[in-house]
């Protein structure tokens, strides 16, 4: 449940999501059918997260009457992985489904880091079909084309020697710490550990993967969706610089670099998501 501007409860359903590949996708719905000027909101976390990484961001969009539509990614949380796995045209599709699950008309679709890459496919993929069914993009700490990953890296993600230590709380916040902002406290590193370590180790290294020879570029310059990039100058993840590109590449983008802020948007700024996403920001 999340709570009204009004003191009240708005309320909250779980759902599931069944693909075309038998992947159940997990599906939160909180708050009412909006009128206007509110709207739906769809938020697509990043990989190694899950539905709980919006906790800051849903209560503060309920109570602006908006209805807020959330998702675990494929293998993360409780939505299960399905028949043909992991790649950036499968997550297209899921959130796809998604979608059209919640039937979504004039909505704001919000990606983070990897749900970004969700997001642009989505919206490179059919601008037309994007301009109909959203109104705006809000695409946080994320990128068009792969960054450089070594190899060593991805084989840590699926180790069992790394998913012991992110279950060592101390360790495994240790970690993580180039994930978040040098001034971020400890409530929240702890937020981003549990929920990384909560994802099993082949899911982390195969989502990790998927970013290897991506190129989302083409088409995005056909995209007319309103869209706020919004990232963090101290995020070690994605740099700041591939948000600029991304901004630059589509016709009505506008970046918002936060200073002192990390990768993770969702937990240590969501203030600035919830102004992205109602156009203030």
């Amino acid at each position: 449940m999340t709570r009204n501007i009004d003191g009240g409860v708005a309320p909250a359903t779980h759902q599931q999501v069944r693909t075309d590949d038998g992947a159940r996708i997990a599906v939160t719905v909180a708050g009412r059918q909006p009128a206007a000027p509110a709207r739906t909101v769809v938020l697509a976390h990043g990989w190694g997260a899950a539905r709980s990484v919006w906790d800051a961001v849903v209560p503060r969009l309920t109570e602006q009457g908006h209805r807020v539509v959330l998702y675990d990614q494929r293998g993360h949380g409780v939505s299960t992985l399905g028949r043909d796995g992991v790649s950036i045209d499968r997550l297209r599709d899921d959130l796809a489904a998604v979608l059209d699950h919640v039937e979504a008309r004039d909505a704001v679709l919000v990606g983070h880091s990897g749900g970004g890459y969700a997001a642009l496919a989505y919206v490179a993929g059919d601008p037309v079909l994007a301009a109909r069914r959203l109104s705006r993009l809000v695409l946080i700490s994320t990128a068009t084309h792969e960054q450089d990953t070594p190899s060593g890296e991805l084989r840590m993600m699926g180790s069992a020697v790394f998913s012991w230590a992110l279950r060592r709380p101390a360790l495994g916040r240790k970690l993580l710490g180039q994930m978040v902002g040098p001034d971020t406290g400890r409530r929240i590193a702890e937020i981003n550990r549990r929920m990384f370590a909560a994802t099993p180790a082949s899911v982390r290294r195969d989502f990790f993967g998927v970013s290897c020879g991506m190129d989302l570029r083409p088409g995005l310059d056909a995209v007319t969706v309103p869209a706020a990039v919004l990232a963090g100058s101290a995020d070690r993840i994605i740099a700041p610089s591939y948000a600029a590109q991304l901004a630059a590449l589509l016709p009505a983008g506008v970046l918002e670099e936060i200073p002192g802020a990390g990768h993770m948007l969702p937990l240590e700024r969501p203030e600035h998501i919830v102004r992205a996403v109602t156009g203030m920001g």
